[in-house]
C-alpha cells in the first residue's frame, strides 16, 4: 500500500470516533520518510506525482500502538466499575510497559506523592488522545486530583474534552481543577464560560468550601511575597519587586470572597477575548449579574485606593509568585463591566441594586478619570523637558 493511499483510506473511513485510533500518537517520520522509495523506477519521468512504496511503521511505534490498543479495550470494559486501587495499579502497569518500549529512564523514587505526574509528564505523549480522554474521565469520576491535572498540564487530552471536563467539574465541585482549566485550557467556548461564571457567581455551600482551597493558595503567595519583600539579603530590584507584588497580591485577597477570588482567574485570563465573553454575560440572570458587577466594583476601588499597583510579569519566573500572573488589570476589568453593561442594561435598569451599583462606580470612575487627566498632563510636561534637556546638551 502507498502513502497516498493510507492517507485516502484514512480520510474516508466512517467508523465511529469512540473506537481506539489506529495512529494514536506522532509517528517517528525519520524512521518512515527514510525508506521510502518510487514506485517507478523511471527517474525521467515527467507526473508530477509519484507514488511511494515501502511505506511502513516501525516496529517500536507498532508496539506503542498495540499496548495502548490493549489498555484502551480493557479499561473501556471496566469503566463503569471502577476502583482507584485497581485503577492506579493498571495505570502504573500501562506507563511502565511505554517506559520500557520507548526506553525512556525515570530515575525517581516511586513512593513520591508526585511520581504518578512525573510519569505523565515523561510518558503521556506517548499513550493517544484516545486513552488520555479514557484516563480523563476515569480520574474524574474517582477524584484523582494528581492525574487531571498531569493531563491538562501537560495538554496531553483534546481540546474537545473540555466541554464535558468542565461540567464534570462543576457536578463534583472540584474547585482547585476548574481554575486550572481556566488557566490551561486555550479553547474554552461561550457555554463553558457560562457554566464557570455560574459556577462562581451562585455558588452552593459545597462548592464555596472547595473554592476555601483556591483562595488558601492566594493567601500563601500574598505571605510569600510579604515574607520576600523584607528579605534584606536579596537584591535592590528583588526587594522592589516583592513589595510590588505584595501590594498585588494584597488587592486580590483582601475584600473578596473565596468565590470571588476563582474569578480573578478568568477576568485575567489572556486566552478569552470579548466575543467569548459577550454571549456569557447575556446569559447570567439577575442575581449572578448583580453579583459580577459588585465583584467587578470592588477592584475599580481597589485601583482607586492603590494607583501605585501595576502589574509584576517577572515576579512569577524570579519570586515565584505565580498568582500575579492572575491579578486582573484595571483595563480588564473596565473591559468586563463595559461588556456587562452594553448586553444586559436594558434589563439591568429595572433593578434597585443596579441603581446602587451604579452610583458607587460613577463616584469611583470619576476620580479615577481625574487622576488620569492629571497623569497625561504630568506626562506632556516630562516629555517637553526631556526634549528641552536634550536640545540643551546639543
Amino acid at each position: 500500500m502507498t502513502l497516498l493511499e493510507v492517507i485516502k483510506n484514512a480520510s474516508v473511513d466512517s467508523r465511529s470516533r469512540h473506537l481506539p485510533l489506529e495512529y494514536p500518537f506522532v509517528l517517528d517520520s525519520d524512521s518512515i520518510l527514510h525508506k521510502l522509495k518510487p514506485k517507478i523506477k523511471d527517474i525521467n519521468s515527467s507526473a508530477l506525482i509519484k507514488p511511494l512504496i515501502r511505506w511502513k511503521i516501525p516496529k517500536a511505534d507498532a508496539k506503542l500502538i498495540k499496548i495502548n490498543k490493549i489498555f484502551f479495550d480493557t479499561r473501556r470494559k471496566h469503566v463503569k466499575n471502577l476502583d482507584k486501587a485497581r485503577f492506579m495499579s493498571s495505570l502504573f502497569s500501562h506507563l511502565e510497559s511505554i517506559r520500557r518500549e520507548v526506553g525512556v529512564l525515570i530515575d525517581v523514587d516511586p513512593g513520591r506523592s508526585d511520581f504518578i505526574r512525573i510519569l505523565i509528564d515523561k510518558l503521556g505523549v506517548f499513550m493517544g488522545k484516545d486513552v488520555a480522554g479514557l484516563l480523563l474521565d476515569a480520574s474524574v469520576s474517582l477524584r484523582l486530583s494528581e492525574v487531571v491535572e498531569a493531563l491538562v498540564v501537560n495538554d496531553i487530552i483534546e481540546h474537545s474534552c473540555y466541554s464535558n471536563l468542565v461540567n464534570k467539574l462543576v457536578e463534583r465541585n472540584m474547585s482547585v481543577l476548574l481554575c486550572l482549566c481556566i488557566k490551561r485550557a486555550f479553547h474554552l467556548g461561550s457555554s463553558e464560560i457560562l457554566t464557570i461564571l455560574r459556577y462562581f457567581l451562585s455558588p452552593s455551600k459545597s462548592a464555596c468550601e472547595s473554592m476555601v482551597t483556591v483562595k488558601k493558595e492566594w493567601e500563601s503567595q500574598a505571605l510569600l511575597a510579604i515574607e520576600q519583600s523584607s528579605d534584606t539579603s536579596r537584591k535592590r530590584k528583588h526587594l522592589l519587586m516583592a513589595k510590588e507584588a505584595s501590594i498585588l497580591l494584597m488587592m486580590a485577597y483582601d475584600g473578596f470572597s473565596a468565590s470571588e477570588t476563582c474569578l480573578h482567574y478568568l477576568i485575567a485570563s489572556s486566552n478569552i477575548n470579548d466575543v467569548m465573553l459577550s454571549p456569557s454575560f447575556s446569559k447570567l440572570n439577575d442575581r449572578e449579574l448583580i453579583n459580577l458587577i459588585r465583584y467587578l466594583t470592588k477592584w475599580l476601588k481597589k485601583y482607586q485606593r492603590f494607583p501605585q499597583a501595576r502589574p509584576c510579569p517577572e515576579a512569577s519566573s524570579v519570586l515565584h509568585l505565580e498568582a500575579c500572573d492572575w491579578v486582573p488589570k484595571l483595563e480588564d476589568v473596565i473591559k468586563c463591566l463595559g461588556l456587562v453593561l452594553d448586553e444586559n442594561f436594558s434589563s439591568l435598569v429595572l433593578l434597585p441594586q443596579f441603581h446602587e451599583e451604579l452610583r458607587s462606580i460613577e463616584v469611583v470612575v470619576s476620580s479615577l478619570t481625574a487622576e488620569a487627566k492629571f497623569c497625561h498632563l504630568m506626562a506632556d510636561v516630562v516629555v517637553k523637558l526631556k526634549i528641552e534637556v536634550k536640545g540643551g546638551n546639543n
